[in-house]
Formats: C-alpha cells, structure tokens, sequence
C-alpha cells in the first residue's frame, strides 16, 4: 500500500516548478519579441487587447500581474504608437486600450518564431501529453482561486 503524496509538499513542489517553468516562458518570450522591437512585458499587453480594447485593470487580471506595471507599460507603449488609449463607454475614468496597426503588426512579426518554437516543444513533449499538463495547470490555478490563495 503506498502513502498518499502530503499536500504540504506537493504545494511546495508545484509552486518552484511553476516559478521555474515561468522563469523559462518569460526567457523564451524575451527570445521570440526582441526581433520585434518588444520585450515579454510589452508583447504581454499589447497581445492582450488584439482581439479587444481592454481597460488596464481587465489587462492586469487576465495576465495576474499588477494595474501599476500595466499602466507604465501601456504607456509606453502608447508612446511608441503600438497602443492607444480610447474613451470607454462604460466607465469615463478608465480608457481603453486599443491595438494600434502597428502593434498588430509588431505582434505579427513574432508568429514565425512563435510557431517553430512551438514545433520545438512539440517535437520533444506530444500534443496530447502538453494538452493534458495544460488542464492539470488550469485546474490547479482554478483550485487556488477557490482556496482563496
């Protein structure tokens, strides 16, 4: 009969995979928009309002990082002319921020090298056992949510 695994050290354990697994995607993401003329954090947001104008705070929840480092990379990037910020009908304070063509394209430019790095991990880990890893993530950050963590 075995022991069932202590959820104390499977906690512990899948926290510094994840931080390590998030260490390797945030190095690859640098790798893939430099090309671009984007770092991960401005692919990050820029990529988040392509299919849709979003607030900075709906930004910060769907990526779980912070409004304030939202807000200094969306102006930047506004800036820079790959985003702008519109009125939002829904709120007078909170402006959307929208893709600009040039941030589409910027995003673009990325695809190439987004697709042959996925090729790589593909090669190395089948579609079907990447599928599954990906639930198991999902329905651990769903059971955190839940547990209030």
């Amino acid at each position: 009969m075995t022991t069932p695994p202590d959820p104390q050290r499977l906690l512990s354990d899948s926290a510094l995979t994840v931080f390590r697994l998030n260490g390797q995607f945030l190095a690859l993401a640098e790798e893939l928009a430099r090309p671009a003329g984007l770092t991960a954090t401005r692919w990050q947001v820029v990529g988040a309002v392509l299919q849709q104008p979003l607030t900075v705070s709906d930004i910060a929840r769907a990526m779980g990082i912070t409004r304030q480092s939202v807000q200094r990379t969306a102006d930047l990037l506004a800036a820079d002319g790959l985003v702008e910020y519109r009125d939002n009908p829904g709120h007078r304070r909170a402006k959307l921020v929208h893709a600009t063509p040039a941030g589409v394209a910027a995003v673009r430019r990325i695809n190439p090298d987004h697709r042959a790095a996925a090729a790589r991990i593909a090669s190395s880990m089948s579609p079907e056992d990447w599928q599954r890893a990906l639930d198991a993530l999902r329905e651990l950050s769903s059971a955190l949510t839940m547990s209030n963590c």
